[in-house]
């Protein structure tokens, strides 16, 4: 699909109950790549909701994120209201330059970069002849993770932005213990491992000198009072984390296993979601799927390529293998 105009994104069941009927509670969505056990959200103090956020509490979550992250000292850090606010602001921050995307890839990148005036081309593979490189790692959606060589690349008049909105579920792949190399930024969403897409939590990472201008530019009270103190106290829960990791390993190692006997051929992705191969055209399967009120993640540029979730439970689960099951035969036919 062109980045110019409309961008299909997950999580639209509005889109899915205008055209294949259903209350919302009737849907299985599966097309997006959100843990489905989120983080357990306590009770928070009265004060995260009806006081201004206060700087203290910034400094908690920014101080867990340091640590969760792996940052060195040198690293610049900046909090914002989710990585999408931070890749459409971002582009605003230079002058004209050429830009390199690697793709295919979350498809807010190149609209972002292209509306700020600056020469966007896609690419296959990572390129030299640029300004400006931008890739996803573990990329969405076929999970491939960037070469640390890269590293080399950024410097002086050279950025190199890193999206690491998956990362988290790969902490060992990341690039953030480098993050003070100049010429680096490196975007790290909250919402996805976490489960907590609706907090609009986000960071960015890297080249201290970017990264206060983006804080500057983003102003005051950027991140709201909750999101501040969920925030904190995630990225500082490590036996969550390592509990979390393990139990998406196993959900998508699960859900190969179900796409397998479906007669789909799982193709990449992270534990968070599974990029498949349909044996016919992709259209068909997610119709089929969204007759049954389970909505999936097509690409109207890959015509066999299909974009599964994780179900949230045993029953979700039955569903889905249920109506893959039906899907394979009616294509069998």
């Amino acid at each position: 699909m062109s980045d110019e105009g409309f961008i299909y994104h997950g999580g639209d069941l509005a889109a899915a109950r205008a055209r294949f009927g259903g209350a919302a509670e009737d849907w299985l969505d599966l097309s997006t790549g959100i843990n489905p056990r989120p983080y357990p959200v306590s009770d928070l103090p009265a004060e995260a909701w009806t006081q201004l956020p206060q700087p203290d509490a910034e400094e908690r979550l920014l101080a867990a994120a340091r640590n969760a992250y792996d940052l060195p000292a040198c690293a610049g850090i900046a909090a914002a209201p989710g990585t999408q606010a931070l890749i459409q602001l971002l582009p605003t921050l230079l002058s004209p330059r050429r830009v390199a995307i690697v793709a295919p890839t979350y498809g807010e990148h190149a609209p972002a970069w292209r509306a700020a005036g600056h020469d966007v081309r896609e690419v296959r593979e990572p390129v030299s002849d640029t300004d400006v490189l931008v890739l996803c790692s573990p990329n969405n959606p076929d999970g491939r993770l960037a070469d640390p060589a890269l590293l080399e690349w950024a410097g002086e008049g050279r950025l190199l932005v890193v999206d690491e909105a998956f990362a988290d579920v790969t902490p060992e792949a990341s690039l953030t213990p480098h993050a003070g190399l100049k010429g680096l930024l490196i975007l790290r969403s909250f919402g996805k491992f976490y489960g907590l897409a609706g907090l609009r939590l986000g960071f960015v990472v890297g080249d201290p000198a970017l990264t206060r201008v983006l804080a500057a530019r983003l102003g005051p009270w950027a991140v709201s009072g909750p999101a501040l103190e969920i925030g904190a106290a995630a990225l500082a829960d490590t036996d969550w984390q390592a509990e979390g990791r393990a139990y998406l390993q196993q959900a998508s190692a699960r859900l190969d296993d179900l796409l397998h006997r479906a007669g789909l051929h799982v193709v990449g992705g992270t534990s968070l979601f599974r990029l498949a191969e349909t044996p016919g055209p992709a259209a068909a399967w997610h119709e089929h799927l969204a007759c049954a009120h389970i909505w999936t993640r097509p690409f109207p540029d890959h015509s066999r390529w299909l974009r599964f979730g994780l179900p949230g439970s045993e029953h979700a689960w039955q569903r889905l293998a249920a109506a893959l099951a039906a899907t394979n035969a009616q294509a069998a036919e």
